[in-house]
């Protein structure tokens, strides 16, 4: 199995090597990730600057390449460019932090694996929930595990899966469930500061506006220390809203012009 991994942390991320390392027992692995961090770049794509990549090692070894653009970047240029052949499976990862809810639309972990699915490779997205991870252990592990069981189950062209893992010991993993995307969101504010030089400045802060309830939800199964597995995809049409609009009759507005 060729596995192209990627993630949005960057290529010198402890998160990625761990799940290259992890992926390595199951199939032939190619790193292709950005130089340096991307996160929160949703599904960027550079078109104005030229795209860079240079070789990255670690210990003296080879360990990949490493792309001066975003997340998306990475897959498309990989698969069409770095690759000799279609990888098998793309697996983009492990995140620092979680990517839940709507966080999701943000994220440049699961736009990575998103854009593998635009081009028609079985993708997951992995994250784990904690932002000052030190042992990736048991989610390199989880990884492993679930690329080995979706590799032959025949997920839909067009779908991924977003796999959140709770940042706890493995004897406190509940279990893994199967989940839907969650509406919890963020309360967010820009924080106004002066730097030293008495210039303004503006961070983003903000708080998790936690709505749902439901144990099926990414963001509940999670607080619960299951390991969460939502199928996503990119259409993004409201089906619901589409039927109630079909009685409207939009049409009528423009019957009478003429061509």
């Amino acid at each position: 199995m060729r596995i192209l991994v990627t993630n949005d942390d960057g290529i010198d991320s402890p998160g990625i090597y761990a799940l290259t390392q992890s992926l390595k027992e199951i199939g032939e692995v190619i790193v292709i990730a950005p130089q340096k961090g991307q996160s929160a770049v949703g599904h960027a794509i550079t078109m104005q600057i030229p795209l860079r990549v240079t070789k990255s090692f670690k210990d003296g070894k080879f360990f990949g390449h490493a792309v001066s653009g975003t997340p998306a970047d990475c897959v498309k240029i990989g698969i069409r460019n770095i690759m000799k052949e279609t990888p098998d499976l793309v697996v983009s990862g492990i995140n620092h932090g979680s990517n839940t809810a709507i966080n999701i639309i943000y994220s440049g972990t699961v736009s990575a694996a998103r854009e593998a699915a635009i081009m028609d490779v079985p993708s997951m997205a992995v994250s784990i929930t904690n932002h000052e991870v030190t042992d990736f252990r048991f989610a390199a592990k989880i990884s492993k595990m679930l690329a080995k069981e979706f590799a032959g189950k025949g997920i839909p062209l067009g779908t991924l899966l977003n796999i959140n893992i709770p940042d706890v010991p493995e004897e406190e993993i509940a279990g893994i469930l199967l989940t839907k995307q969650g509406k919890s969101k963020w309360d967010e504010v820009y924080d106004h500061r002066v730097d030293p030089q008495g210039r303004d400045y503006y961070w983003l802060t903000g708080n998790l506006m936690e709505v749902d309830k439901a144990m099926d939800t990414d963001q509940i199964a999670i607080k619960n220390n299951y390991v969460s597995v939502s199928p996503i995809h990119f259409d993004l049409t409201d089906y619901k809203t589409f039927n109630k609009m079909k009685t409207w009759n939009i049409e009528r507005l423009l019957n009478g012009k003429k061509n």
